[in-house]
């Protein structure tokens, strides 16, 4: 025994030994792992503020571009998933009567809410910024991780909300929407002047020439759409007068628009006026494309429903739509003046401030350098882009059709037809108004 109890200390050393040199090991890792951590943290932090610098230097549009998105993708997955979520909470579920489609509009108007008070708040912030040395110039382009913390903080507090607040959203959300589509028209008739413009100034036979080929283009497509409109929503064997009615309506003031233009009193162009016709008939086209689908006259729902493929592209359509009217509207200096004025083109302030920020020194450094666009009407437009994407996600608050269905109903159909009406109104009047008001300068 005395043996045994001699021999056990070199034992107990050497387990000692492994023991102490397998916790070093571990502490070696430990610290090498830890290293790495900090090393990959601070190399995200650092990404992360080269990004930041990058966007608040270059690219503020696209980052506001950025978080509507996300907003939408939000929506649009809270639309398909949370209503079990919403039924749970106390002051939202405040009666037994709402149904699975009273959910999914609760989540897509509060996040459009919270998306609306962002930009709304924006817009207010950047009231009166004219010049680039202003303070709250730098607030627009900069400060992301605020911004986007601010956003997300506002999205959920919009969730602690009365339901009558979002009812009135709800209701407040349908002018906007309305508001939204027709700043788009009138972007898209300045747009298309400009385009026209543009082409013209060059003075050379090869660009009316390409006015010409363009033109003819625009009115083959625009007829050949509404013929196959026809085909699609003018089946044999019912009485489709309504449906009818639009088409013909569409293929009336393409014509129109021709003839106005063209006529000597008025002495326009062909290319502003086939556009126009080519938009009305796709906005003819989503018109009818969004009549119920167990609407006889509606051959595409009749057929084969509304498939996922198709209401994905719907959306993609209209985020780029969406996006394209922001990002045009917030660069205009001329928004509110006729869209073929050529005062557009001679608006000093862009060019004295491209002529700025190419580097001149000294003495001109210090000078003020005018902001490129509209910082307020800027973020306006997303706030009413966001009432605008509410109203296509929630069916124009409307429950009356399925829940698997995006921008379909009765609602959907007049406001896309309506839409097309005031283009063509808005196309016509920019044509006439010079031999209307005579005492006033259009040109």
């Amino acid at each position: 025994m005395l043996a045994s109890t001699t021999s056990l200390p070199p034992q107990l050393d050497l387990a000692s030994i492994q023991f102490r040199e397998r916790e070093r090991e571990r502490r070696d890792r430990n610290r090498e792992m830890s290293c790495c951590v900090g090393c990959c943290a601070s190399l995200t932090c650092g990404l992360c503020s080269t990004v930041a610098s990058g966007i608040s230097q270059r690219s503020a549009r696209i980052a506001y571009c950025g978080i509507f998105g996300i907003s939408l993708i939000v929506s649009w997955i809270l639309r398909e998933f949370a209503a079990p979520l919403l039924e749970k909470i106390p002051w939202i579920n405040a009666s037994e009567t709402h149904t699975t489609e009273w959910y999914q509009m609760e989540a897509v108007l509060r996040i459009s809410l919270g998306n609306f008070l962002f930009f709304v708040i924006l817009a207010l912030v950047m009231i009166g910024v004219k010049d680039q040395n202003d303070t709250r110039d730098s607030w627009h382009h900069g400060g992301w991780t605020v911004k986007f913390v601010i956003w997300v903080l506002l999205t959920l507090v919009m969730f602690f909300m009365p339901n009558v607040v979002i009812t009135i959203y709800g209701t407040l959300s349908k002018f906007g929407a309305g508001l939204f589509l027709l700043v788009q028209v009138i972007i898209l008739l300045d747009a298309t002047h400009s385009w026209n413009d543009a082409w013209v100034a060059k003075d050379e036979q090869k660009w009316y020439y390409a006015l010409l080929a363009v033109s003819v283009t625009c009115y083959i497509a625009a007829f050949t759409i509404t013929g196959i409109l026809f085909i699609w929503f003018n089946p044999s064997g019912y009485d489709c007068g309504l449906n009818v009615f639009f088409l013909v309506m569409t293929m009336i003031l393409a014509l129109a628009f021709g003839v106005i233009a063209l006529h000597p009193a008025v002495n326009g162009s062909l290319l502003p006026a086939s556009v126009i016709s080519v938009y009305c008939a796709y906005v003819c086209y989503t018109g009818l494309s969004c009549e119920p689908r167990n609407y006889v006259c509606n051959g595409l729902h009749n057929k084969s429903g509304v498939s996922t493929s198709t209401l994905v592209l719907g959306m993609v359509t209209t985020v780029l739509s969406v996006l394209y009217s922001a990002l045009r509207a917030g660069s205009s200096t001329t928004f509110l003046s006729p869209p073929s004025s050529p005062k557009s083109a001679e608006k000093k302030p862009l060019l004295e401030s491209e002529e700025l920020e190419e580097g001149k020194e000294g003495k001109k450094e210090k000078e003020p350098r005018p902001v490129s666009y509209s910082y307020t009407f800027f973020h306006l437009i997303f706030a009413l882009a966001s009432m605008y994407s509410a109203m296509l996600l929630s069916g124009w608050t409307s429950s009356s059709e399925s829940s698997d269905l995006i921008d379909v109903g009765w609602t959907s159909v007049w406001v896309r037809i309506c839409t097309e009406w005031v283009t063509a109104l808005l196309y016509v009047w920019t044509l006439v108004a010079p031999l209307i008001i005579q005492d006033r300068e259009f040109y």
